[in-house]
């Protein structure tokens, strides 16, 4: 007997129908960058179509995002002042607990995460507190609790912590619970990689290290079956959602992790991915709407159950348009 796979794909129809993958609006989370100020809109030039606010701008920005179905965003914060210690991270007033605050205010159905990270705050970009030249991971944690509380208690839904110091979940979990909030949620990023694909990132952020680098607490680029081992670990000290990052490159890592973690496992898609589909579009050396969608398609594909990704707003309205009558 002849086999023909090609029935099921002879037209959109019965392609549509027999689709193994669907992605849809509910899946996306949008990243944004606050900074101090009132009508604040600079252009981050490495990353086309993607600004630093103000909370105001935050704000109207917010609005657009759920006007469009997306449910949900996660903020960054660049701080008027850095120090070693990187103390407006955890400021009651600092930029990214205002930002919270004032979108939860407008728009309290938006689900709102916060980045918990150091690396913006501090004077020598890096995601922990350093001592003899060094990061110190136990002396770092009592920090980042105290950067995830202050965002709890600004009305964060989840919190994310993204700085890779061994044992921040269980502290940051502890923490919550213990000052009432045990209904704040922990999305962890679990499995983050030393990568090379941050850069516009860290353009966007001012977070580049001044010295040295991160591959003492990232993750080797190598390496996948230490991706378990942690999402494992986050699991066991309390997160509720586990992230793989980056997401494009780490594609096996992120199905690796889907087939052995049962909570939520989410991917980010980071600025270097952004960055590149752009400009090859602007060049017009690809379709770049087209590439953007497959690019997501095959993040979920992978196994990923949500989405960080700088397409968010451009992903929403071309699957809204689609899925019109």
């Amino acid at each position: 007997m002849i086999r023909r796979p090609r029935r099921t794909r002879r037209n959109a129809t019965i392609r549509r129908m027999v689709r193994e993958t669907a992605l849809s609006v509910d899946d996306l989370v949008y990243p944004l960058f606050v900074k101090h100020g009132r009508g604040e809109r600079e252009p981050i030039v490495s990353m086309a179509g993607h600004y630093r606010v103000s909370a105001d701008e935050l704000v109207k920005e917010a609005e657009e995002v759920r006007s469009l179905g997306i449910p949900a965003i996660i903020l960054f914060g660049i701080p008027q002042r850095k120090d070693e210690m990187g103390r407006e991270a955890y400021s009651r007033d600092g930029v990214v607990q205002r930002a919270v605050a004032a979108v939860k205010e407008r728009i309290p159905e938006l689900l709102v995460i916060t980045d918990v990270c150091l690396c913006q705050y501090t004077d020598h970009g890096h995601c922990g507190i350093i001592k003899n030249n060094q990061v110190d991971n136990d002396a770092t944690l009592e920090v980042l609790s105290r950067v995830a509380l202050s965002h709890a208690e600004a009305g964060a839904d989840f919190v994310a912590p993204s700085d890779m110091m061994d044992g921040r979940v269980r502290a940051i979990r502890e923490t919550l619970e213990s000052e009432g909030f045990k209904d704040t949620g922990i999305l962890a990023y679990a499995v983050k990689y030393a990568s090379s694909f941050y850069g516009p990132f860290r353009d966007a952020a001012d977070s580049a290290p001044m010295f040295g680098d991160r591959k003492s607490y990232q993750m080797d680029t190598a390496n996948a079956r230490e991706a378990i081992k942690e999402a494992l670990l986050d699991v066991e000290e309390g997160a509720d959602i586990i992230m793989v990052k980056p997401a494009l490159a780490y594609l096996d890592i992120i199905h690796r992790v889907r087939s052995r973690i049962e909570l939520p496992v989410a991917a980010y898609s980071v600025s270097g991915e952004y960055a590149m589909v752009k400009a090859a579009d602007q060049k017009g050396w690809i379709e770049g709407e087209k590439v953007m969608m497959e690019i997501l398609l095959s993040i979920k594909r992978a196994g990923a159950d949500l989405i960080l990704t700088y397409f968010a707003k451009e992903g929403a309205r071309i699957l809204r348009d689609y899925e019109e009558p």
